[in-house]
């Protein structure tokens, strides 16, 4: 086991985890960031980013990542591939461990593990990634403007979904596993009342259509009451069941809610815990767009520089009075 003591610790990467990095080297930090399981985040399962400020043209999401990187390490941020296993925040300096190998002691910790997309499980939803399947009508409805869609979710996400979708494609079918919707009562009335979108209830996602040039074409269903099967033609087909934020190594430790996405004083990154803060998607189960992420990665770096400061005069202080 070997041991190490840093001053900013960084544990993800993505446009968080980037963008915290650079304001920490350029504030000469010395900030170590490491990458997570998914270096890049949840971008660089996206092909094209038309939304995001600054990329006139659009850019692909992994080529995105990669220009993040280098603006910081170009301020000096020490990039390092690996995994934040453990915590330990009952001390300081706090002590995350990395591949169950390296221990640090972090005189700050800037979380950005982000969150992941659930998806059906389906061979087919792998196939046709980033070629019809999407996780986010948000990111990618735009590419379906004037084409059929379906959306497949019962919950306040999937309503949302849908509604947004249904200004841009001329038809849209919710798929709904029961015979009622989870979202709330204002958002059923919304669907209700969005002539386009079509509910297809009692309904299950048997296999996504499509062929390898084209991408999605359709979507085989099924009636789980009846067994009847049915196919749909469809040019896009969006997920929203729901995300999952990569915060179960911090179970214990911070303050976050029932779904896991971890808990922050309003208008700040700081968790419960100080020196410890958190940003971008792993905080954030409402907006979950890159651009948010980024602002709050912000954030985090400048809440943990002037943490930093303050405990440094904190320090002087009680020196001087020594």
């Amino acid at each position: 086991m070997t041991t190490e003591n840093v001053k900013v610790l960084i544990i993800g990467s993505g446009p968080a985890g980037y963008t915290a990095a650079i304001y920490a080297s350029r504030a000469g930090l010395a900030p170590v960031l490491y990458t997570g399981g998914q270096p890049g985040g949840q971008l660089t399962t996206t092909n094209d980013v038309e939304n995001y400020p600054g990329y006139p043209d659009g850019i692909n999401g992994p080529q995105m990542m990669v220009d993040f990187q280098k603006q910081a390490e170009r301020f000096g941020t020490d990039l390092r591939y690996g995994l934040a296993t453990k915590v330990d925040f009952s001390g300081y300096p706090h002590k995350v461990w990395i591949d169950d190998k390296h221990e640090i002691t972090a005189e700050s910790v800037i979380i950005s593990t982000g969150a992941s997309a659930k998806y059906l499980g389906l061979p087919s939803e792998e196939t046709f990634a980033n070629k019809g399947v999407s996780a986010c009508a948000v990111c990618d409805g735009f590419f379906y403007k004037g084409k059929s869609v379906a959306v497949v979710g019962a919950g306040d996400t999937a309503a949302e979904e849908a509604t947004y979708l249904a200004n841009l494609c001329p038809k849209v079918y919710m798929i709904v596993r029961r015979d009622e919707m989870r979202a709330s009562k204002i958002m059923q009335e919304r669907v209700k009342n969005t002539p386009n979108i079509e509910v297809l209830w009692n309904t299950e996602t048997e296999e996504i259509l499509g062929e390898d040039v084209v991408g999605v074409t359709g979507a085989r269903l099924v009636n789980n009451k009846t067994g009847e099967k049915k196919e749909i033609e469809v040019s896009g087909f969006f997920v929203a069941i729901g995300h999952k934020p990569n915060t179960d190594i911090f179970k214990g430790w911070l303050d976050m809610d029932e779904t896991g996405y971890l808990e922050v004083k309003p208008g700040t990154s700081h968790t419960n815990v100080e020196g410890v803060f958190a940003t971008g998607d792993a905080a954030d189960k409402v907006y979950r767009q890159a651009v948010t992420a980024a602002g709050t990665g912000c954030m985090g770096a400048l809440d943990a520089e002037r943490f930093l400061a303050a405990k440094e005069f904190e320090m002087a202080s009680e020196e001087s009075l020594a």
